[in-house]
């Protein structure tokens, strides 16, 4: 008998799906109430879901699946062999209609949907597995495969990563810029493959990331922003490192950096930006639209100083952090290691490693 349900939930409003970024336990596991079972994520958000109840784990999709909300990850039953042919559609709202699929053939939903899109009979996808969309592919006989040829170029190719609105932001920096040839996209959404962003082509997922650089694409951007949750923009950082790609430093043309300034690889100026005399932007930080880092500041490794902050004179921001819009300081604090800043607040002390600070607030040591 089916106890529960557990589904994707809305993470944000603009994000229609979300990535399984972890499976904490194993199919048929007897679990606890409020056990962590997964953990899933967008481009702006991370969530863990726990156990409603107990029961026995029935997981129905698998790590690195892209998810619509409201898809079903799992199912806690009675039993560790509850047929999962018997699930009723009166408590399963969201799964697919066990009589549309042939035979004991297990699959989830983005997976359906892609076997739909690429033409496959569903009666030639084995039944000994769940079947998710990397099955599906191979069954198609696509596997992520791409034909790209890339003409010499005098400029670089650039391969963007992400298809959102930060990543769209990127792409136009850098064509105002001229210095790159952007080659095309990866996305983690595989439905997005084939379609045009701005003109780029989405190439595909990041299964492809080591057959591009075979290609001759050896450096790239990150197009996924990480406003809240920075962790998920690190992980892209650290897997396209892994890959081998390389990531220039880029400033917009109406930035305004002071020659002194220092500008480290992968570090991103946007708009209106002001970059004062002496201070260091750190590898692969941003600081984004009509934001002031003022002199003789530091920041961090993978920081971001979101639109409209002000930074004083002498400002250490540490790594991993995240300076919200409107934010001010005052001269020479210094901001620890994966501290998060509401939008407004106000800076008047140092900010030890890890502290959240509450959007408008004031901040002068201590939690008020």
């Amino acid at each position: 008998m089916i106890k529960h349900e557990l589904l994707v939930p809305l993470l944000n409003a603009n994000e229609p799906e979300a990535r399984l970024a972890g499976v904490h336990v194993t199919e048929g596991q007897a679990v606890e109430t409020r056990q962590l079972l997964f953990t899933v994520e967008t481009t702006k958000a991370a969530s863990e879901i726990e156990s409603p109840g107990a029961g026995f784990i029935r997981i129905l999709v698998n790590e690195g699946d892209i998810l619509a909300v409201g898809d079903r990850l799992a199912v806690l039953t009675d039993t560790p062999d509850e047929p999962l042919s018997l699930l009723s559609p009166a408590t399963a709202s969201t799964a697919l209609p066990v009589a549309s699929l042939p035979g004991d053939l297990r699959i989830t939903q983005p997976a359906r949907r892609l076997a739909e899109v690429l033409g496959v009979d569903l009666n030639l996808l084995p039944t000994d597995r769940l079947v998710t969309e990397a099955v599906v592919r191979q069954v198609a006989g696509t596997c992520s495969k791409i034909t790209l040829d890339l003409p010499a170029a005098q400029k670089p190719y650039l391969l963007v990563y992400g298809a959102g609105g930060h990543a769209k932001t990127i792409m136009e920096l850098v064509s105002q810029l001229g210095s790159h040839t952007i080659a095309g996209i990866v996305d983690d959404n595989p439905d997005l493959t084939g379609i045009q962003v701005l003109g780029f082509p989405v190439l595909g997922t990041r299964d492809l990331l080591q057959e591009l650089t075979e290609k001759g694409i050896h450096q790239a951007v990150n197009g996924v922003g990480g406003i809240l949750e920075i962790n998920v923009r690190v992980r892209v950082f650290e897997l396209l490192e892994s890959t081998g790609y390389a990531f220039p430093s880029f400033v917009h043309l109406r930035a305004t950096v002071e020659p002194s300034a220092r500008i480290a690889a992968g570090a991103l100026v946007f708009a209106n930006a002001y970059i004062g005399s002496e201070a260091i932007l750190e590898p692969m930080c941003m600081v984004n639209t009509s934001a002031v880092v003022s002199h003789d500041c530091v920041i961090g490794r993978y920081t971001h100083i979101a639109p409209g902050a002000l930074l004083a004179g002498h400002v250490h921001v540490g790594e991993k952090t995240l300076v919200g819009m409107g934010v001010t300081s005052a001269i020479g604090v210094k901001i620890g290691n994966g501290v998060r800043i509401g939008n407004a607040a106000k800076i008047l002390a140092d900010v030890p490693d890890r502290t959240i600070i509450q959007a408008g607030r004031f901040w002068v040591g201590k939690v008020e």
